[in-house]
């Protein structure tokens, strides 16, 4: 139940099954101000970067608001996407997406970013592709990035999503090694490897 989740605009993925498909971004009683979809400009980089083709890949999209990266994904092949959510308005949407894209490989969950890699931790790194993008006023990106390192399997990747630019001294400190780098407006997008 609860109130109706207005439609603030629209991201459109980029490539693969479902490009040009248009998807809702919703707004309203529930959605975090702050929700922040990667610019198109910035995704089309990203999946530049990482291939057009994702067959067999495992990813998480650990921050999935939108839905828009972990949908890109999917739609490029991905043999699996958890689309990880703390906002129960926005569950419900990617939910529905779900639904609308017939995405079996997709899976949705509501819970807490760290918790979730905390408990991915205890297995053997297997995602190929995990996605970072928070809030950028989220006092959490240095615990997340120590955190992730033993889940993404090496010569995976993780795609960082700040609000600044990260040193290679700071992403050494925690075990990365950054791949590729881009500034959009205020988004600063990396591309990391387990160093």
């Amino acid at each position: 139940g609860g109130a109706p989740v207005r439609v603030a605009g629209q991201v459109r993925i980029v490539g693969g099954a479902w490009r040009r498909r248009l998807l809702p971004v919703a707004s309203g009683p529930g959605v975090p101000a702050g929700l922040r979809p990667t610019p198109d400009r910035v995704r089309e980089t990203l999946f530049n970067w990482l291939g057009q083709d994702l067959g067999g890949w495992h990813c998480v999209d650990l921050c999935a608001g939108t839905g828009a990266l972990g949908l890109e994904a999917a739609s490029r092949g991905a043999a699996s996407v958890l689309l990880l959510e703390q906002h129960a308005a926005l569950v419900r949407q990617l939910r529905d997406l779900k639904a609308l894209l017939n995405a079996d490989t997709v899976q949705v969950r509501q819970g807490d970013a760290l918790a979730v890699l905390r408990e991915l931790a205890r297995r053997p790194a297997s995602i190929d592709l995990l996605l970072l993008d928070p809030p950028f006023d989220a006092d959490w990106y240095a615990p997340a990035l120590e955190a992730a390192r033993p889940v993404v399997r090496d010569g995976g990747y993780l795609y960082l999503e700040a609000g600044r630019e990260w040193t290679d001294e700071e992403l050494a400190g925690l075990g990365w090694q950054r791949w590729r780098y881009l500034k959009a407006g205020q988004v600063h997008a990396h591309l990391l490897q387990p160093a």
